[in-house]
């Protein structure tokens, strides 16, 4: 008898996202507060969607997994994330490559499936961190030749030139080339390199309406609680969603951590870990450098901070050394 896989749970996600009827564009927004989420209804509601509308192929290969299936596969994604252990997270390869592909089968769930790929991404280049711990080291200064000048030094970025080998081979996101005037005049507005922008290649793949399953959105992936303190409504509209706002929100909050760590490194860690704990590792480890505390960060920021500078480079031609800091006054 053939054996049929546990639906990954990712796809949950996709099935209840969209559960809710739309509001029409005239409907004003209710005066009440946003809901508290019921975990448990949405998974009630994703089960039956799927029971409802999966295509048949799709039930012949998968079953929806369990409540209780769902919640030990969901502990243990967030662990792999959260974690500094690479190879636990290289290990999610297979089964995030399964639930990427059954995402790309429902066209209207493109948003988590291009989440979802960017994670693929980085739990690819961890698994390379594993198989070649040499990654991870800088590179060695190349021979001159007598009256050539050196190059400029590149900071000591654990797994640099694991990510400039695999962003020189990819393409531009097709969005990107429509969205950069408006985010790159965002960024230099609020006083932050304009080549920052880029970091929607990383956060979003330039589109404004992605998704996570933890409920970040928009090109640069804001969470709520974040995009309200930017003064982002997060409600009917969700300007998260907007990319001129957006971009503003996170230019303002790039500059704001970069004035509490010193440089681009560390303010793009506590960009995706969060910066408390990055400074309480800086403080813990004594440290003043992203490298030194890069094998204590979580797994997702240690591939995250060199996957964006990388891009910075092969997209805008700006290496590490060259980015400017925020302009003052």
């Amino acid at each position: 008898m053939k054996m049929l896989r546990a639906l990954p749970p990712l796809l949950f996600f996709a099935a209840t996202a969209f559960a809710q009827p739309a509001r029409p564009a005239s409907a004003k927004p209710p005066p009440e507060p946003e809901p508290e989420i019921d975990l448990d209804a949405l998974y009630r509601q994703g089960k039956q969607l799927f029971d409802d509308y999966a295509p048949p192929e799709v039930k012949r290969e998968f079953y929806f997994p369990s409540k209780q299936e769902w919640d030990a596969f969901a502990a243990r994604l967030q662990a792999a994330l959260d974690q500094n252990d690479l190879r636990a997270l290289a290990a999610y390869e297979p089964e995030a490559r399964a639930a990427l592909k059954a995402l790309q089968l429902f066209p209207d769930y493109a948003d988590y499936a291009e989440w979802l790929e960017e994670r693929l991404d980085y739990i690819q280049a961890a698994s390379l961190a594993v198989k070649q711990p040499g990654h991870a080291l800088p590179p060695k200064p190349p021979a001159l030749k007598p009256g050539q000048r050196p190059p400029i030094a590149t900071p000591d970025i654990p797994y640099y030139q694991l990510w400039l080998a695999r962003m020189r081979t990819r393409p531009v996101p097709l969005r990107a080339p429509q969205l950069l005037p408006i985010v790159r005049a965002a960024f230099d507005t609020e006083g932050v390199p304009a080549d920052l922008a880029w970091l929607a290649e990383a956060e979003s793949t330039f589109n404004p309406a992605a998704r996570s399953p933890s409920g970040a959105r928009g090109l640069y992936q804001f969470m709520p609680a974040t995009a309200k303190s930017l003064g982002l409504s997060t409600f009917l509209p969700d300007e998260r969603a907007d990319p001129e706002k957006s971009a503003r929100a996170a230019a303002r909050y790039l500059r704001t951590l970069h004035g509490k760590f010193g440089d681009w490194p560390l303010a793009l860690a506590a960009y995706n870990a969060g910066e408390g704990r990055v400074r309480r590792l800086l403080e813990a480890k004594r440290a003043k450098t992203f490298a030194a505390i890069a094998p204590h960060l979580p797994s997702e920021t240690r591939m995250y901070v060199p996957k964006v500078l990388a891009t910075l480079e092969i997209r805008a031609g700006v290496p590490p050394a060259r980015l400017a800091p925020p302009r003052s006054g």
